[in-house]
């Protein structure tokens, strides 16, 4: 199914975001552990690139673009950010698609990936399915194909975030964040998704609030998050013939002590040699593949997401209002 949605809108002409006054580095390092600094040098500072949205979500880098994209979740709104110009609008509306308010306080996209053939794919909250734009990377537009909407005939909750595998295949988690007030949920549970062609296969359904999705090396493995602050882990499952989730067990739980922390276990990456990198209470918490803690990036605010460079020599993070970066060990 494909959507047009409102040509009329002039945001189009790519104005930048406003930028208020901001401090040029923000947060710290916490370096638990001395391998750390084999990833991030002991002299590294988190830069604020900007800040002034409601809440920064879904980062992705195009490498073909040299450009990182962004999601504006309440603001339904993608922006782009380049080393030459900043942060400029790239697409609106990126979520939400209707006529009139949705009702949701988060009606806009969240995660954002980007396919084998270079598709921009999008977890819209307001429109309540997963999506690809039907427009080029250099010439966005709000047109989009439906890939995910619906389980078994019932309408998913709002799908948050997406790990696309090597062959194709869409992972997905579906909690009721950007549902509309006033809907009542269709499915009993929340989510966890594989979108194989066409077909909508339900892998997961026993955790509470699933969100950040992400495969380890090899693709054997989902690393997930569980922004639930009443049980604040991550999970690991391994994924057996078929497809079939098995060996579900805890990667890592958040101590009491941390939960007192702003932010939940949310948006999470892992980079090529197993290392995770997941947002969560306090900022961005890094584990080697093993689930130890080699330390964290501390944020004074929530922290929603992350997303690495093509050479994974820069790691982008949204949090809250700011969009940050850190440059990580050549």
């Amino acid at each position: 199914m494909k959507t047009g949605a409102f040509i009329l809108l002039i945001a189009f002409s790519l104005v930048s975001c406003k930028v208020t006054d901001r401090p040029a580095t923000i947060g710290s390092i916490d370096r638990v552990d001395e391998s750390l600094n084999e990833l991030i040098d002991p002299d590294a500072a988190l830069e604020v690139l900007a800040d002034g949205y409601d809440w920064s979500e879904g980062p992705v880098w195009i490498e073909s673009q040299k450009m990182l994209l962004f999601s504006d979740v309440p603001k339904n709104t993608v922006y782009k950010w380049t080393e030459d110009d900043g942060v400029k609008l790239f697409l609106k509306p990126s979520g939400y698609t209707g006529n009139a308010s949705s009702n949701s306080a988060e009606e806009g996209s969240n995660g954002l990936a980007v396919d084998a053939q270079g598709r921009l794919i999008l977890c819209q909250h307001g429109d309540r399915r997963l999506a690809r734009m039907d427009a080029p990377l250099n010439a966005p537009r709000p047109l989009f194909s439906t890939l995910a909407d619906n389980y078994e005939g019932k309408k998913l909750n709002s799908p948050n975030d997406v790990a696309i595998r090597a062959n194709g295949d869409l992972f997905f988690t579906d909690p009721p964040y950007g549902m509309p007030k006033d809907v009542p949920q269709e499915t009993p549970f929340q989510g966890v998704y594989k979108v194989s062609g066409g077909k909508v296969t339900l892998l997961i359904d026993s955790i509470s609030r699933p969100n950040g999705i992400a495969f380890m090396p090899g693709e054997k493995t989902l690393i997930i998050a569980n922004s639930d602050p009443a049980k604040a882990v991550w999970y690991a499952y391994d994924l057996a013939s078929g497809d079939s989730v098995v060996n579900g067990r805890i990667f890592y739980a958040v101590a009491t002590a941390d939960k007192a922390e702003q932010g939940n276990p949310d948006g999470l990456k892992v980079d090529r040699n197993g290392n995770v990198f997941a947002t969560g209470p306090g900022g961005v918490w890094i584990f080697d593949r093993s689930a130890k803690l080699l330390g964290r990036i501390k944020i004074p605010v929530a922290t929603a997401n992350c997303a690495f460079s093509e050479d994974q020599k820069t790691l982008f993070i949204t949090a809250d209002n700011y969009l940050l970066r850190l440059k990580m060990k050549p």
